[in-house]
């Protein structure tokens, strides 16, 4: 049986446990970002819970496509041969910022292997094309503070922090590889999306190491933007107990970190949830400790969400076919205040006979969970009992993470139909249509909801923007 290298002794002292979060009314999510409008990271925040700003459109259609012919194409490979991979994937998210003056940007990566950044009212170009090596995977990161920064990872084993203030090109600044940690495990690519906490850096990397990183952002004597990024904190997210349990080493951290009250969250391919107190890093010390532990059983790359009372909701894959994730399940809620018994509930979403699971990050709206399964379901689920309140088909396998918000549910399949629900009564019963555009395309990317307008990329090749035409008509006049 394979044990996988050796990890290394590196948690400092003893720090408590993550604070008891007061119970209060669910409050709607709030941006990481605080002093300027944008969605600047993966589900917007550090719980992984905020999806963007209103209203939706009513009667969309799509108003522009970028690039207008052709697509967003390269080569890459992976344990299954080299192949052409088109348009934007898993997770995909676009990043959306909103300025004082001049126009919204939409930021995203894609497999063409470049970072783009666009006109959000016309689709057209505000930079050059910022190339990587290889493709792009995850969603890239805007700095939530202002400054001027884009941080994205490529499956060129890179993560990067890129400049936005040196002309029409961004500039990379500095770069981490994969084999910055003492024992890589299985593979080097960066699918999560950079989590910004102050000056530091939060990211899981498919090598299986969990980063903090010192940004030490500046300005230089001719008023550009600087980094100086230290790495503060290195921790395996794996461990002995992990790979005896499954039987191998094939694991990696996939997801977008989660953060609440000093503790980050987050989980790998091989199940293993974990939770670290980096608040005295976070103050520029050197402690941490984890604080807590949980196998699913299975694959964990969608990102966990926290939700207002600090549980976590994670959400796995069905590959492995072990006993563990046949008891459990693929869906379940955790409580970290209880590490010796975390689960309050969990649920099965595997279909008979089909090998999948989840891949989607679930979406938090009042009291329903919103989540969909490779096999193609849409399930909304009430988060306080477990139960499923109704559930759809869709064309899978369903990638896409749902976003939700004004009463509205937006989810993508894999015909390449994106879809509105009315959930003002999220769990009463399933809910009606209210419209739906067709891509071209597998839609694995989450869409980007703002004021009027959403953005998403599909395998088809291309991103694109969907309004009303009317709304259109009126910005541009």
């Amino acid at each position: 049986m394979a044990t996988g290298p050796p990890v290394p002794n590196l948690p400092g002292p003893n720090l408590p446990g993550p604070n008891p979060p007061a119970r209060t009314p669910r409050p709607e999510p709030q941006p990481i970002n605080r002093s300027f409008e944008g969605l600047t990271t993966f589900r917007g925040n550090a719980t992984r819970t905020y999806y963007g700003e209103g209203p939706l459109p009513e009667k969309p259609k799509v108003l522009w496509r970028y690039p207008e012919t052709g697509g967003l194409c390269s080569e890459s490979s992976d344990e299954g041969g080299t192949k052409v991979w088109c348009g934007t994937g898993w997770t995909g998210q676009p990043n959306v910022i909103e300025r004082k003056s001049g126009p919204v940007e939409v930021r995203f990566g894609a497999y063409d292997r470049g970072v783009h950044i666009l006109n959000g009212r016309t689709g057209e170009e505000l930079k050059s094309t910022f190339f990587t090596g290889d493709l792009i995977k995850g969603t890239v990161s805007s700095d939530p503070d202002r400054y001027p920064l884009l941080y994205t990872g490529s499956r060129d084993n890179y993560l990067r922090v890129l400049a936005l203030d040196r002309g029409p090109k961004p500039v990379e600044l500095w770069s981490l590889h994969a084999d910055s940690a003492p024992n890589p495990v299985w593979n080097d690519d960066w699918d999560g999306s950079p989590l910004i906490i102050d000056d530091y850096l939060l990211e899981g990397g498919e090598n299986s190491w969990f980063y903090v990183v010192k940004l030490n952002r500046g300005y230089d004597a001719e008023g550009k933007v600087t980094v100086a990024p230290e790495i503060r904190m290195l921790v395996p997210g794996y461990d002995e107990s992990l790979f005896s349990a499954i039987g191998d080493d094939t694991v990696s951290i996939e997801n977008s970190v989660a953060y609440r009250n000093g503790v980050v969250y987050f989980a790998n391919s091989g199940g293993l949830v974990q939770g670290w107190n980096i608040s005295d890093v976070l103050d520029g010390g050197d402690r941490y400790r984890q604080v807590f532990r949980f196998w699913t059983g299975d694959d964990t790359d969608a990102s966990l969400v926290i939700d207002d009372e600090g549980y976590l909701y994670a959400a796995s894959e069905y590959e492995r076919l072990n006993a563990r994730s046949a008891k459990l399940g693929q869906l379940m809620k955790l409580d970290p205040r209880r590490p010796n018994k975390p689960l309050v509930w969990s649920l099965p979403v595997v279909d008979e006979g089909i090998v999948g699971g989840i891949w989607a990050t679930p979406a938090l709206y009042g009291d329903a969970l919103f989540v969909t399964t490779n096999s193609g379901r849409l399930l909304a689920v009430n988060r306080d009992s477990g139960k499923i309140a109704w559930q759809m088909e869709l064309a899978g396998p369903t990638w896409s993470s749902p976003v939700a918000l004004d009463g509205v549910l937006v989810v993508g399949d894999c015909d390449g139909v994106l879809r509105a629900y009315d959930i003002t009564q999220p769990l009463k019963g399933r809910p009606k249509e209210l419209w739906q555009v067709q891509l071209d395309g597998c839609i694995e990317s989450t869409p980007a909801v703002w004021k009027g307008m959403i953005y998403v990329g599909s395998r088809g090749g291309g991103i694109y923007g969907i309004g009303d035409p009317l709304r259109r008509s009126a910005i541009r006049g």
